[in-house]
């Protein structure tokens, strides 16, 4: 899959260096994936993943001290990050539009 805005994940580790190996782990395994259905995310990442509307994922990262929402484009093999945070800013917004 082609992870589109590592710039964001990196410029969230560095504001929060304690993310940077679960980011770049989860980074790693999505960049090498090869996935074509949600079934496929879930038989790799099991219960560190939820699914909301229009093929949002949601990760738990860090021992779910962070919150990772993509959207996957399977057809195209993307994968677009929509935000990163801590589980309390995670909180405050709406995975499904954000």
């Amino acid at each position: 899959m082609q992870v589109i805005a590592l710039r964001t994940l990196r410029q969230f580790w560095e504001r929060h260096f304690q993310a940077e190996t679960p980011i770049k782990v989860w980074y790693a395994i999505a960049s090498k994936a090869d996935w074509a259905s949600t079934a496929d995310v879930k038989r790799q990442f099991g219960a560190g993943v939820d699914f909301v509307g229009d093929n949002r994922l949601i990760f738990d990262l860090g021992g779910n001290k962070y919150r990772l929402v993509v959207h996957v484009s399977y057809a195209n093999k993307r994968v677009l990050v929509k935000f990163i945070g801590t589980h309390a800013e995670y909180d405050k917004i709406n995975a499904e539009i954000v």
